[in-house]
């Protein structure tokens, strides 16, 4: 393996682990808050369950841009293509945006849906409006995928 494809593969890693970090950390915090309420009303499981899985979104960006790279450099068919270091590079930097954004958003995330967790258990018609507030969070998740995605093909 050259060391342009190297120096890819290891952006993509990076853009799967970390996202799925975030992730993995922003859903525990939201199942510690969703496990709470459920303790005391279990009625709300539905409304809960959805909110406490809005963190894990950021995972599946990362596991989605690693994917497509892999792709876009023939790693997946079997035959790579030749990478230059420079080449490689311009991959890795490519993955840096859903690696890193969507890292912190899905930390970010969890924090905001252990807020709207607490507000729906105080007031259970308020669950959408609880959505909506911690689905603004993944807006930025969803761009940096964009913005990778968009390097990666364009490279």
């Amino acid at each position: 393996m050259n060391e342009g494809i190297l120096l890819a593969v290891v952006g993509a890693a990076l853009a799967a682990t970390m996202p799925g970090i975030g992730s993995a950390f922003g859903v525990q915090m939201s199942g510690k808050a969703a496990s709470g309420v459920l303790s005391e009303k279990p009625e709300m499981f539905g409304k809960l369950l959805v909110l406490s899985a809005l963190p894990g979104t950021q995972g599946i960006y990362g596991f989605l841009t690693a994917v497509l790279l892999m792709v876009q450099i023939g790693l997946l068919s079997g035959s790579p293509a030749a990478l230059t270091t420079a080449q490689g590079w311009q991959f890795f930097g490519a993955c840096m945006p859903v690696a890193v954004v969507c890292f912190l958003s899905a930390i970010a995330q969890g924090r905001a849906t252990v807020s709207a967790i607490h507000m729906v258990a105080k007031q259970p018609d308020m669950s959408g409006k609880a959505i909506t507030l911690v689905a603004l969070v993944e807006t930025y998740a969803i761009l940096s995928l964009l913005a990778s995605i968009l390097l990666i093909f364009s490279l």
